[in-house]
């Protein structure tokens, strides 16, 4: 089946009544995610490593803990002390480095206790806000900080190879890895083997992750499972637990409803900078385009318009499903949908499965992005 975007203005009819948005239409059609199939080299790849868009000005005095839950503050002590221990042991610039950090550094000095950090806790806690904070408060260059998530991190390697991608590394002083994966055996055995050459160079690490598959409990999984997994490098390592309930839906319903096709298809042509695009067809589309690209896929948008959503109809579809999820929520990329809610995308068989958590978090994460979307449209 062909790519095809949602109907055209034209074919649909206007009502006097409606609620959706009023004012000027955009002289221009609305773009196209299905027409896009960027090419992301490798160099965009290394200088994307940074906390993204969303993330991009949080620090430890803006996340505002729960008063309910004291570990979110004992994080917040906790985390600015390691950065701040970080300020001179790893020399910054030890030695000159090729392209993209090629080539042979001096060996740092690394000072003693645990050169890691893994953020222990549910979706919607913060984590992600915390491990951002992190990055901004490690005195250090940004070229000598990366921060990406599990995906980019193993994309990088796919791009680079192995041991340009140490090389490349080693020289920073902190690596930061949202959303571990734990999925993949052969995916955690390489980013462990990878995480290992970067200790021996000095190199901290701080890490957040996702469930194991039968290990769903709390919604998230323990921080033994994380340890035991990453294979020898648990004494690196000090884990902090993080309660509490996701700050995205406190005391806000669940899912906002969706619009009909006629409001999204007249928000789309009102909003400049906005795609639309029928969801079976860009759901075929993400098929296409490997996940790394998914970023640049979204490049330049200011909202995404989707009619016909429908549940996903496999596992595989519904994995690349919150990839592009997470990348249009660090984006900060409203989502205007038409058809079935947000919280109804994945079958309870899915929910119930070893990737609970990626889906819970696409759903809380859609979610957040579908009531932004509301005030395109009038509400």
């Amino acid at each position: 089946m062909s790519c095809s975007v949602a109907r055209p203005l034209d074919s649909v009819t206007v009502s006097s009544s409606s609620a959706a948005v009023s004012g000027p239409i955009a002289e221009t059609a609305p773009l196209s995610l299905c027409t896009r199939e960027p090419h992301v080299p490798a160099d965009r790849l290394v200088a994307e490593m940074v906390p993204p868009p969303r993330f991009d000005s949080v620090r430890f005095d803006t996340y505002i803990p729960d008063p309910n839950q004291p570990s979110q503050t004992e994080a917040v002590r906790v985390l600015s002390g390691f950065a701040a221990g970080l300020g001179g042991a790893h020399a910054i610039g030890a030695g000159k480095r090729g392209l993209f950090g090629f080539g042979r550094a001096k060996a740092p000095k690394v000072p003693a206790g645990p050169r890691g950090v893994y953020l222990d806790g549910g979706y919607g806690v913060g984590k992600t806000h915390l491990l951002a904070s992190l990055w901004h408060a490690t005195p250090a260059e940004p070229a000598l900080k990366a921060f990406g998530t599990f995906v980019e991190l193993t994309n990088l390697v796919g791009a680079l190879g192995f041991q340009k991608t140490v090389q490349t590394l080693s020289g920073h002083r902190l690596l930061c890895i949202d959303e571990f994966e734990l999925d993949d055996p052969g995916d955690t055995v390489l980013v462990s083997t990878l995480l290992g050459k970067l200790v021996d160079a000095g190199v901290a690490l701080a890490a957040t992750s996702n469930t194991l598959p039968g290990k769903l409990g709390e919604g998230r999984f323990a921080a033994a499972d994380f340890l035991r997994e990453i294979q020898g490098l648990s004494a690196h390592f000090r884990a902090l637990r993080i309660d509490g309930e996701d700050y995205r839906h406190r005391g806000l319903p669940e899912a906002p409803p969706p619009f009909s096709d006629e409001q999204v298809t007249k928000t789309a042509y009102a909003t400049e900078g906005s795609s639309l695009d029928d969801f079976p067809h860009l759901l075929e589309h993400l098929a296409r385009v490997h996940p790394s690209r998914y970023g640049a896929l979204t490049d330049g948008l200011k909202a995404v318009c989707l009619t016909d959503v429908q549940p996903v109809p496999d596992q595989s579809t519904a994995l690349r499903l919150v990839v592009l999820a997470d990348r249009l929520y660090d984006r900060e990329v409203p989502v205007l949908a038409s058809g079935l809610p947000f919280d109804r995308l994945f079958s309870e068989e899915m929910l119930n499965g070893g990737y609970r958590k990626k889906y819970f978090r696409a759903i809380s994460r859609l979610t957040a992005l579908a009531r932004d979307a509301g005030r395109l449209a009038g509400h």
